[in-house]
């Protein structure tokens, strides 16, 4: 399942149970920022729902964003709500956010595909809500605000296609520390121009970032999705015939007739279930293709080592840990 369509999914979930009864009343990371008590309040952000005020500096922080949780956190705010991606055990146990979380462990308000628990999120009584990776529309925008302040998706994207710049930048705005998010910002452009810089045999290669969900269905990732702008900023080129046949979506899914969409200079699968990449191998059409007769697919697992999972939640957070990660693998 997409990423869009699961948090679609989740969507209509809290849209659900608010009617039901909700009532308004080992890489190297990036550091976190300390947050400050200085900061000044009250602050305004615009996002795709219009503008909303914080009035004060935030303690009771969530997160229903796919990935909000992780710029919260290096800018010094420890979320105590947050939505699982990917049914980590303890939530907290990712390689590049254990030690910012410090043994706090927040609640899990649901999975992406059960959508948010809203009884879980009225009982933490939050001051602050953000759902920046997330697909809400204006309803349950609505719903939320009467609940807290709430930071929807960055103002003049399509739901999950907004960049992580712009998403630190939105949360750092928010929590009173824009100077700090930009600090972050500037750290990781110099990760990847470091990046770039010792693989300059990258610059003008095409790359797509893919997945297979069952045996002869593929999704290729468009160059707006966190797989494929990670790739981007790599120096690599994601093809334009993919992002323009995905539109608003975040990638095209296809069986194996359009193997050809997958003929690129560096194929990345970000491979869910077991072993997943034997049966992608298998397949007859993909045997075919020169990308695979050539070795020049590489296959990230989301579980140990996570790398795929530190490609999708693409942070200020995960991606100094994928750099570290990803560029090794390609370069072999």
């Amino acid at each position: 399942m997409s990423t869009r369509l699961s948090m679609v999914l989740a969507v209509l979930a809290l849209a659900v149970v608010t009617a039901c009864g909700g009532q308004a009343p080992a890489g190297t990371a990036a550091t976190p920022a300390p947050a400050t008590s200085g900061s000044t309040f009250p602050v305004k952000v615009e996002h795709l729902y219009g503008t909303t005020e914080i009035a004060k500096r935030p303690e009771r922080i969530v997160t229903i964003g796919l990935s909000d949780h992780e710029p919260v956190l290096a800018l010094g705010f420890k979320p105590i709500g947050v939505v699982d991606w990917f049914q980590r055990t303890p939530f907290t146990d990712w390689p590049w956010t254990t030690s910012v979380w410090g043994g706090a462990e927040p609640t899990v308000l649901g999975l992406r595909e059960d959508g948010v628990k809203m009884e879980k999120l009225l009982a933490l009584k939050p001051d602050l809500i953000f759902a920046m990776y997330s697909g809400i529309q204006k309803e349950q925008y609505d719903q939320l605000s009467k609940i807290a302040p709430v930071v929807a998706q960055p103002k003049g994207y399509d739901p999950y296609a907004a960049p992580w710049q712009e998403m630190t930048l939105l949360a750092g705005r928010a929590l009173g520390e824009e100077p700090k998010a930009e600090r972050l910002i500037a750290d990781i452009k110099d990760r990847f121009a470091q990046a770039r810089a010792a693989n300059p045999q990258w610059k003008g290669l095409t790359a797509v970032a893919a997945d297979s969900f069952k045996a002869g269905q593929y999704f290729a990732f468009q160059k707006g999705d966190p797989k494929s702008a990670f790739l981007a900023e790599l120096g690599f080129t994601v093809p334009e015939g993919i992002t323009k046949e995905a539109g608003k979506l975040n990638g095209v899914e296809f069986g194996s007739e359009r193997m050809d969409l997958l003929e690129v200079d560096r194929l990345v699968w970000l491979t869910t279930g077991k072993q997943p990449w034997e049966r992608i191998r298998n397949d007859s059409v993909y045997k075919q293709l020169k990308v695979a007769k050539e070795s020049r697919d590489l296959f990230l697992t989301y579980q140990d080592p996570p790398i795929g999972a530190a490609l999708s939640f693409n942070t200020v957070l995960s991606i100094p840990y994928a750099i570290d990660q990803v560029v090794p693998l390609l370069k072999k």
